[in-house]
């Protein structure tokens, strides 16, 4: 075990890994984060094929991750991040099947998340936050068995501290920085059961995949400031053990699944500044969180939000009705609008016709004189009864 963290080591790293070996060697941690190591990391790594902990976190590394690390078949924990790393992350980090502790985070990895990491099924902490990977979430991390048995939690502890057995857990513990709950925390003696995904702060797209639901040793999961789309799966609720979610600033949509209130061991959520809309469903959990939780999804209602949800749900009450009365105003209003023209139209017709032609004219004008006569020698005669029949009334 070689254990230089926390110093202020200066300069490269590759003369240190390429020193002159007789075989191999027998280093199995090999820790040496928190310094201000330069360069990148040589191919002489292929000399030290028993690492079991390989941490060079926070340096100030570069370069891509050299292929000769494949051949450290014994790993349980790569931590990388921290550094100036490039270039894609290898699909063959998916043969060293006893890896648990994967952290690439905050460096310049770019292109997709392999979906060779799949086959790490005691992976209990995938670390790819802060960097520039792009692409969909892949849908077979249900592979990872460790991450959807919470029986197995015990058991990651135990066999953190050494893969082949030569260096007791008591003499080296592993010392992990993970943003959690909204804030970054340092992991120590309980690292062997944490179960996190951290995946934020990148340029990843498409839907969260449905067997998200299956990770039901998932303690972790921070999917925030991405370009996720699509809706919460259904079935989040599934995630029995969750004490942390965070998918804030993403493109996502929909309701909120019923099924999150369910999320009882839940003491952290961020939802904000998506596209959710509907009620917040009701459950002592959900309520349980501040406002700013929610904020930034202009659809959405409920407590502990202030938006009442009384008027949404009158109006999709009323629905086809709703839609009927509408229409029936827009209707009446072109009604009105429509008079004005048609009233002038017909004024200018008659009239003008009449201007126009002079035998229609006298016509019409002889017409008004005969209606007139006839009117006027009705109201006569029928004055001329009313009065005789009043004067028979008086004589008799």
């Amino acid at each position: 075990m070689l254990n230089l963290a926390n110093n202020s080591f200066f300069g490269p790293i590759s003369s240190f890994l390429c020193q002159e070996m007789n075989g191999e060697s027998m280093l199995e941690v090999l820790d040496v984060s928190n310094n201000i190591l330069l360069g990148e990391l040589s191919h002489c790594l292929m000399h030290w094929q028993h690492l079991t902990h390989v941490n060079v976190g926070r340096n100030h590394l570069s370069g891509k991750i050299p292929n000769s690390l494949r051949n450290c078949t014994y790993l349980r924990l790569i931590n990388l991040g921290g550094n100036e790393f490039t270039g894609l992350i290898p699909s063959w980090i998916g043969e060293i099947l006893g890896l648990k502790v994967l952290s690439l985070r905050s460096n310049k990895f770019i292109g997709n998340i392999p979906s060779q990491i799949c086959q790490l099924s005691g992976l209990i902490i995938l670390d790819l936050g802060n960097n520039s990977l792009s692409g969909p979430i892949p849908k077979c991390l249900k592979n990872i068995s460790a991450l959807t048995s919470t029986s197995s939690t015990y058991h990651n502890k135990l066999e953190m501290g050494s893969a082949i057995g030569s260096i007791p857990f008591a003499v080296y513990i592993d010392i992990l920085s993970l943003v959690t709950k909204g804030r970054e925390s340092e992991y120590k003696d309980i690292l062997g059961l944490v179960t996190s995904i951290d995946l934020s702060h990148n340029n990843l797209s498409g839907s969260i995949p449905d067997d998200f639901s299956s990770l039901d040793a998932l303690r972790f999961l921070n999917l925030s400031h991405n370009k996720i789309t699509g809706k919460i799966p259904e079935n989040v609720g599934g995630m029995t053990i969750l004490e942390s979610l965070d998918i804030s600033r993403n493109h996502l949509s929909g309701e909120i699944p019923q099924s999150m209130s369910n999320l009882t061991f839940l003491s952290y959520l961020d939802l904000s500044y998506n596209f959710f809309n509907g009620r917040i469903p009701t459950g002592t959990q959900l309520q349980s969180f501040n406002a700013t939780s929610y904020i930034g999804n202009a659809e959405l209602c409920g407590a502990p939000l202030n938006n009442n949800c009384t008027r949404e749900e009158e109006s999709q009450g009323r629905g086809v009705t709703s839609m009927e009365e509408e229409e029936e105003e827009y209707g009446m209003v072109w009604f009105y609008i429509s008079m004005g023209p048609g009233f002038v139209v017909g004024f200018w017709i008659v009239c003008g016709t009449l201007l126009l032609k002079r035998t229609w004219r006298h016509a019409y004008f002889q017409l008004l004189d005969d209606m007139k006569d006839r009117i006027y020698v009705a109201i006569l005669i029928k004055v001329n009864w009313l009065r005789s029949k009043f004067k028979r009334s008086n004589e008799t």
